[in-house]
């Protein structure tokens, strides 16, 4: 007879999550086993997470903390929980999340089903063109600086199961552990990295934002993606207003706007001819600005659209240069293909749905990259650039499919050659 349990947790729960742990793939946690390694004694290991949490017992373990470099020199925590932890993470989420979904806001687009960040952005698009403003907010160090006893107020707002809440609370409180072994405490935010945190996160911010902005700003629209907002105003007066009421909201909810990073944006166009200091803001990877479009009349005109932005273009040539594709001469034109279509295809789904022109002239510099592996590789093109763009153009001609850009329209033309001989 099997013993009786503190808490009913179906296994198949727990088989359901590791299913979606393994496919979400991600790297080992502070024991060292990866998704392979655990694969490998998986009815044991998964029964083990189970059993502990079905009887109360189980207790994370620390969460390896990696520091990530930010663009502006600072870093940028990731917690990494062990694999057998983010399959019980994932156990909850998955009884959380039928919960909390339906309560959403229609503006909040994060880790959210049948909702992208292509979604918000469509949606800010045509906001901007309706409104003539753009509080483009940024909340300081916010998943850092979640109250964790607002956060599990609102988690019982949604949830009484006894488990789910046990261990969140646990999760919360759970430290970093370095690689060389110390740890540090939280008494406060969740981890980047974890499968619960940005659940949790999302959560938090619809009670201390959404929900609020619908009480008291009904009239203003916003599209929110994680921590990331902007809010779409009438007036500039109207958005110098709503930026001090969000701070006092905000301090009510101990967080803080980032003063350096929050701006009040005019959305100029053809249509508005003020003249204002700031009139871009990025908003997931794409800046929105002043841009040359063209109707469907045929006739030019400046609209405020969003294209990639300039942060997102240098994180691509970085990525370019890591390739290193003049030392990889022993590769074929074929297996070097293969080796960086997949990150080509990456780029193009996501920064070519809007404003593709940019995008394009930007990956005209993979064409420049195996330019220079061709000169590198074969003799006869050694000095000689525009014949190596040739031999390419030629190449992309017969087998169009060969690198994903080309499908996309950026082969080797006549005006690449020239640039690359202009170097």
């Amino acid at each position: 007879m099997q013993n009786a349990k503190s808490h009913e947790i179906s296994k198949f729960l727990i088989m359901d999550a590791f299913k979606r742990v393994k496919a979400n793939h991600g790297s080992a946690g502070i024991d060292g086993v990866s998704i392979e390694q655990f694969e490998k004694n998986l009815k044991d290991n998964l029964y083990k997470i189970w059993n502990r949490m079905s009887s109360g017992s189980y207790f994370p373990p620390s969460v390896k903390l990696v520091e990530i470099p930010k663009p502006n020199g600072d870093k940028r925590p990731l917690g990494i929980p062990t694999v057998a932890d983010r399959i019980a993470q994932m156990a909850a989420v998955m009884m959380l999340e039928p919960q909390i979904e339906p309560c959403f806001h229609e503006d909040s687009y994060a880790y959210r089903p049948n909702r992208s960040a292509h979604d918000a952005i469509a949606k800010a698009r045509e906001r901007c063109w309706k409104y003539n403003w753009v509080l483009d907010m940024d909340i300081s160090k916010f998943f850092d600086s979640i109250d964790h006893e607002l956060l599990i107020k609102a988690v019982r707002l949604h949830t009484d199961c006894v488990w789910v809440l046990l261990y969140i609370e646990r999760w919360l409180k759970v430290p970093y552990e370095l690689q060389d072994g110390s740890k540090i405490d939280r008494d406060k935010g969740v981890p980047q990295g974890s499968v619960i945190g940005p659940v949790l996160a999302n959560l938090f911010l619809h009670y201390a934002f959404d929900k609020w902005m619908s009480r008291n700003y009904p009239h203003i629209p916003f599209e929110r993606y994680a921590d990331d907002t902007i809010c779409h105003c009438s007036t500039q007066s109207q958005a110098q207003a709503l930026k001090v009421a969000v701070q006092q909201r905000f301090a009510q909810c101990k967080l803080m706007l980032n003063e350096d990073k929050t701006k009040i944006v005019y959305c100029k166009d053809s249509r508005r001819k003020g003249e204002f200091e700031t009139i871009s803001f990025d908003f997931l990877g794409y800046t929105f600005r002043p841009r040359k479009a063209r109707g469907r009349n045929g006739i030019n005109f400046t609209g405020f659209l969003p294209a990639i932005s300039n942060k997102a273009c240098n994180r691509i040539r970085e990525k370019m240069r890591s390739w290193k594709t003049k030392k990889q001469l022993f590769l074929s034109l074929e297996t070097l293909a293969k080796s960086i279509n997949p990150v080509l295809r990456g780029w193009i789904t996501y920064y070519g749905k809007f404003y593709p022109t940019r995008l394009k002239r930007l990956l005209e510099e993979v064409n420049r990259h195996l330019a220079r592996w061709v000169t590198a590789k074969f003799k006869r093109f050694k000095g000689k650039p525009y014949r190596a763009y040739y031999w390419l153009g030629n190449i992309s001609r017969k087998e169009t499919k060969l690198f994903y850009h080309w499908i996309w329209g950026v082969t080797p033309t006549a005006n690449s050659r020239k640039s690359m001989q202009t170097e």
